[in-house]
């Protein structure tokens, strides 16, 4: 009835929320009041300030019709390479399906100011395409806006004339009323339209040739459209993603550029989170800086974090710990086989380039001499000599290479970052782990020129300059460091010595940088998949041996008296056979046998997967569960083996299918055995240990205390030293007198009693429940 408006208080200037009490006494007094009542529910507050919450408002808008052009756009979605795949038809292909008109219009000052015109007295519209467009209309007012505030101010950017206010005033005749004006309606454009029409826009095109560049700005498009790839994360999915798809479907039909545009891949990253779990934000401040991580870690540590810890796709926690963990596993050890090759081709004068003067090779009916190491032959066997001349071990390393090289291409071609680095990983564990630790006899063989020595440093100096090309995209620093040195070996004045990169820069006919090499691909003709699975084998039975080691709580440098070996597959038996000795050294074992008879050494136990067949059995989960516990494990899993699947016969009267994925299969072993089983074998090994071995364990323990004192005491590589021991054990006695030769070869003791040694001080030290009294003093050079 008008009462409180007559008479109402002035609220002008108050924040909208303090405003509710006195609206509410005023309602009050008046008699006005019928309820009063607090609700309390979620309520949007700006992102970009917490405290402030949002008003919400209908207001009048301005849509694009993207509804009418659904279909257009899901078929220009199923021809793009979604990297996870399922946001093509799930995420984002569900948001195309329910999609709704786009709201284009925003009521702001800063923005593209949308480019319609209204006319004063009909009301009716048109839109303008451009500013030289707008300019060529009857009766145009206002430019003088522009040109007064850019005399009085010259740096203004003449793109300002076509943003607020100045476009703002300027108006022209009306085509709709004779005597009317057109004026700008004051709304800008979705900022989101802008990042959308990027991937044209960049290049000032527009559908059509730019008026007066002609067929070479066209073509020019053409070539950088549509984009091979872009990344973004997550939550761009309804946004820069959409805004892109959406405005190149609406400009670009098919007929006239056929789908995927306006990008053939989409890479989505996962969300970056805090250490406090919350996404990385500059207004939280949940983030170190990437400087303070670049001087503790270095750059290469924190790239590898991001390349190797985890998919791409996959929202990722920060840590500093993670990325400090990371390094052993691969920077580490990709350093330290990088120092071991460099620390004894020191020793020996091991050269590459003048080892590749003075080498020759027959091809294509003449002689060929190398003059530079930009190839280095990259285990085409050019550099020194053809692989397969060399032993197995190197062409099955220079094999693994090889394969890790296409194998990165090819993930790097399907924007799968996170695969190759998996790969590069495993590579450099193989050439550490096994291809350096297999080969440390023959890089301390004496004979420097000994055909197995330098086949030995060539297939490793062929492995680390390619490696190096290999990880530079992701690793720049430290491939950046090996290749100069690597590349650039050559003579110093102080003796043939692998070059340090930090005092030289490689020679004139060497590349200079990584950067500037091409990429591996992989050569095919050194690749050879059966003695790379046949090695693989190898290194799988090794790698079970040590966990059953593990479980069994038996030190490695123990040796022990027997392993048995049995394989899924016997066809590879006869080569394992031949490996016999390899398989005792990397066991520490003093007999390898294989055999079929697993039920001697162990039993199965066969349980049923709960989680995966509750939901589908229900009530007949019992009943599995008793049958399993009562059936034979051995012939279930041979059943398994041969069909895939079991069938198991239920109390009830009924069978039940199973397959591989409804079982659990725990192996135990027997008394007096360890077992360990993988994929293709199982490693039994005798965990009673003859007082020999006891002996000989204490030997190698011996020669570990030795070798961790002479790394202590900093003596270098080649110094020959002299040992004293003094202890009560008579254990260690046994060992040094039954072994005295072993540990002096192995720690390059002249000579090693069981007496101290004057003027040297001793380390005291624990083998087990004895201990010792250990001395050396170093005799030569």
């Amino acid at each position: 009835d008008g009462k409180f408006t007559d008479e109402a208080p002035d609220y002008q200037g108050q924040w909208v929320k303090s405003a509710d009490k006195q609206i509410i006494h005023d309602l009050k007094s008046k008699g006005l009041l019928f309820h009063r009542e607090e609700y309390r529910h979620e309520y949007p507050f700006c992102w970009r300030a917490e405290e402030d919450p949002l008003i919400q408002y209908p207001r009048k808008s301005w849509f694009i019709r993207t509804s009418d052009n659904k279909e257009a756009m899901l078929e220009n979605n199923r021809q793009i390479h979604w990297l996870p795949e399922h946001i093509k038809e799930g995420r984002f292909g569900n948001f195309l399906e329910t999609n709704v008109d786009w709201a284009l219009s925003r009521e702001r000052f800063w923005g593209t100011p949308l480019p319609i015109w209204v006319c004063d007295e009909t009301g009716k519209m048109e839109a303008v395409a451009s500013y030289d467009e707008l300019l060529k209309k009857p009766g145009v007012t206002g430019t003088e806006v522009w040109d007064t505030a850019k005399k009085a101010n010259p740096n203004l950017a003449d793109d300002l004339k076509v943003h607020k206010p100045y476009i703002d005033e300027v108006r022209y005749d009306s085509p709709f009323a004779a005597g009317a004006k057109m004026t700008r309606v004051k709304d800008v454009i979705d900022c989101w339209y802008d990042s959308g029409a990027m991937p044209f826009a960049q290049w000032g095109y527009q559908g059509r040739k730019a008026e007066g560049s002609g067929q070479k700005a066209e073509e020019n498009f053409r070539t950088q459209f549509p984009a091979d790839f872009i990344s973004e994360a997550l939550d761009q999915t309804r946004g820069w993603f959409y805004s892109q798809l959406a405005i190149s479907t609406l400009l670009f039909p098919k007929d006239e550029n056929p789908y995927p545009h306006p990008f053939r891949n989409c890479i989505v990253l996962g969300l970056m989170l805090g250490e406090d779990g919350q996404k990385m934000s500059k207004s939280k401040r949940n983030y170190r800086e990437p400087g303070e991580i670049f001087d503790k870690y270095g750059a290469d540590a924190l790239r590898w974090y991001f390349f190797a810890t985890q998919p791409p796709w996959t929202t990722i926690r920060y840590s500093e710990r993670a990325i400090r963990d990371s390094i052993p596993e691969f920077l580490l050890r990709l350093w330290n086989v990088y120092s071991f090759f460099v620390i004894y081709a020191n020793i020996d004068g091991f050269e590459p380039a003048a080892e590749l003067a003075e080498f020759r090779i027959q091809g294509s009916g003449r002689e060929i001499e190398f003059e530079t190491l930009e190839s280095s032959a990259l285990a085409q066997a050019k550099s020194y000599r053809p692989i397969k001349e060399r032993s197995e071990l190197d062409r099955w390393i220079l094999s693994e290479l090889n394969r890790t090289a296409k194998h990165v291409v090819e993930r790097m071609d399907a924007y799968d970052n996170y695969g190759a680095a998996q790969r590069i990983i495993e590579f450099v564990d193989a050439l550490s782990n096994w291809y350096v630790r297999r080969s440390r006899d023959r890089f301390w063989s004496e004979d420097k020129r000994s055909p197995n020595k330098l086949d030995a440093y060539w297939t490793l100096y062929e492995c680390l300059l390619t490696t190096a090309k290999i990880v530079a995209p992701f690793v720049p620093f430290l491939a950046e460091e090996m290749w100069r040195n690597l590349a650039g070996g050559e003579q110093r004045a102080a003796g043939h010595q692998i070059h340090s990169a930090a005092s030289r820069q490689p020679p004139a006919n060497v590349v200079p940088s990584v950067h500037l090499t091409d990429f591996p691909t992989g050569d095919a003709g050194a690749i050879d998949e059966q003695l790379s699975a046949q090695m693989n084998l190898v290194r799988e039975i090794a790698s079970l041996g040590l966990a059953a080691r593990m479980g069994a709580k038996l030190k490695v440098r123990q040796p022990l008296a027997k392993v048995e070996v049995i394989l899924a597959d016997r066809s590879q038996q006869a080569w394992l056979e031949g490996h016999v000795e390899l398989l005792k050294k990397e066991l520490n074992v003093k007999q390898v046998e294989f055999t079929q008879q697993a039920d001697h050494y162990i039993t199965y136990t066969v349980l049923p997967d709960l989680k995966r067949l509750g939901p589908r059995l229900g009530k007949k989960l019992p009943l599995v569960k008793i049958a399993l516990g009562n059936a034979d494990a051995a012939k279930l899993l041979a059943e398994m083996e041969s069909t895939g699947s079991v069938s198991l016969p239920l109390d009830d009267g009924s069978r039940q299918s199973l397959d591989r994925d409804d079982l659990q299969v725990r192996l135990q072993a027997k008394p007096g055995w360890a077992a360990a089983q993988g994929k293709d074998c199982v490693v039994v090994l005798a965990t009673r240990i003859p007082a020999e071995l006891v002996t000989e364990g204490v030997a190698r323990e011996l020669v570990h205390a030795i070798q961790s004192l002479r790394k202590d005491t900093g003596c270098d590589y080649t110094d020959r030293i002299e040992v004293g021991i003094v202890t009560d054990s008579a254990e260690i006695r046994r060992a040094v007198e039954q072994f005295n030769e072993y540990l002096c070869g192995e720690t390059l003791a002249v000579k090693l009693t069981l007496s101290s040694i004057d003027r040297i001080a001793p380390v005291e030290v624990k083998l087990g429940e004895d201990s010792l009294k250990l001395y050396a003093k170093v005799t030569a050079k």
